[in-house]
């Protein structure tokens, strides 16, 4: 005979399990402690077994749900499947999700690439952008992510004018995915069909100044600044060198042969992953040398004020020019790099490739890149040289002609 809800709620507790049955093979166990425990006997292959369905408590399994789920076993049983296996395989999946949501696999990304030595600022960035897709796709399986809820949280950043970095969310996204369809944890890459959805961010060129003369002024206006002498030094390098600021800011000392002019960037804290030398003119050898009395000391060429164990802070640069007068839409730290390609390719003296090669531009076409030649060494050691006497001549404003007696 069937149970009523008043019998399940009355069911008390005896000595060993109580069994109570509900037909069709659904019975209540009651055990000891007063548990009860919705239970289904069911025959498979010949043999008895029994399907745990839940506990009859406050927000458990009530007897018409209890009464639901032995139908659907019942149901699976006449397809010739076993209800036990159906649930532990449907369990063992849901935990599976569980491990593979999407934060997961972007930390094994992440540490994957920290293993293959990515820049530090490449691994920071990626980082970054992960917090902003964690609170709406983070505990998602990644399997189970649509193009439309990667669209939310790309819309989350866009909300804010973020334009740019909604962008790049986008791209980090795809890496993640990627990296999952490569493991098996997920079947594609959603973000492909977002192409086109977001808008297009304005293409905002970092402010440099180009023209010889104006050049000149800035010259002059580093050379009267009164700041920090590390903070000077870091200023008159990065017009003579040109490197990108963040390599500038992490030199340290052991990359630097003073005798033989030369500074060897490691290929692991270069844009593209691959060593750049950078020839020293006479004037950035004098202007280390100096620097090596400050902070030779230490382990940083520019160590941060706050900690010798960090290098300089990537705004001291740009805050420095700020100091001198320069707002910023007129000069910024990686601007030093626009003024010496423009300066140095209008001379018409110099082979581009060599410039190129000197900014630590990669080329693109394979066959170019594969038949260029060699790395422009010779002349790039003459460029230096050269650049170095023109920032000398921008700075005093022309070139001067010494009066003979």
């Amino acid at each position: 005979m069937p149970l009523s809800d008043l019998e399940v709620k009355a069911a008390k507790p005896g000595q060993g399990v109580i069994k109570l049955s509900d037909g069709g093979g659904l019975q209540l166990w009651v055990t000891s402690d007063g548990a009860k425990r919705w239970r289904l006997a069911y025959r498979f292959g010949g043999v008895q077994k029994v399907l745990a369905l839940g506990v009859y408590k406050k927000g458990g399994v009530s007897l018409s749900e209890a009464r639901a789920a032995r139908e659907e076993a019942k149901k699976l049983l006449a397809d010739g499947q076993d209800p036990a296996f159906v649930k532990k395989l449907a369990k063992a999946t849901k935990a599976t999700a569980s491990a593979n949501t999407f934060e997961a696999v972007a930390a094994e990304l992440l540490a994957k690439k920290k293993r293959e030595g990515k820049a530090d600022r490449t691994v920071v960035k990626f980082e970054w952008l992960m917090t902003l897709a964690r609170p709406t796709i983070g505990a998602r399986p990644i399997a189970e992510i649509t193009a439309l809820e990667v669209l939310t949280a790309l819309r989350v950043v866009e909300a804010r004018g973020r334009h740019e970095t909604a962008k790049k969310l986008r791209g980090a996204i795809g890496e993640v995915f990627r990296f999952a369809v490569a493991s098996g944890r997920a079947e594609n890459d959603p973000t492909g069909a977002l192409k086109g959805a977001l808008t297009k961010p304005t293409v905002q060129h970092r402010a440099a100044i180009t023209d010889p003369k104006a050049f000149g002024g800035l010259l002059r206006a580093m050379a009267g600044y009164n700041g920090a002498p590390e903070t000077r030094a870091a200023l008159e390098l990065l017009a003579l060198t040109f490197v990108r600021p963040g390599e500038l800011r992490s030199a340290e000392w052991v990359e630097f042969d003073l005798d033989a002019g030369v500074w060897v960037i490691p290929s692991e804290k270069m844009k593209m992953r691959r060593e750049h030398r950078v020839p020293l003119a006479s004037r950035a050898v004098a202007i280390l040398i100096e620097l090596h009395g400050i902070t030779g000391g230490g382990k940083f060429a520019f160590p941060s004020i706050r900690s010798a164990a960090r290098c300089m802070s990537e705004n001291t640069i740009n805050a420095a020019l700020r100091r001198l007068g320069f707002a910023q839409d007129e000069m910024t730290g990686h601007g030093f790099r626009s003024a010496a390609s423009t300066i140095l390719n209008e001379s018409g003296l110099w082979h581009a490739d060599a410039i190129e090669r000197q900014l630590a531009h990669v080329d693109t076409d394979a066959t170019r890149k594969a038949y260029a030649r060699a790395e422009f060494w010779d002349e790039r050691i003459r460029m230096m040289a050269w650049w170095a006497e023109r920032c000398d001549e921008m700075r005093r404003g022309g070139v001067v002609i010494p009066l003979r007696a």
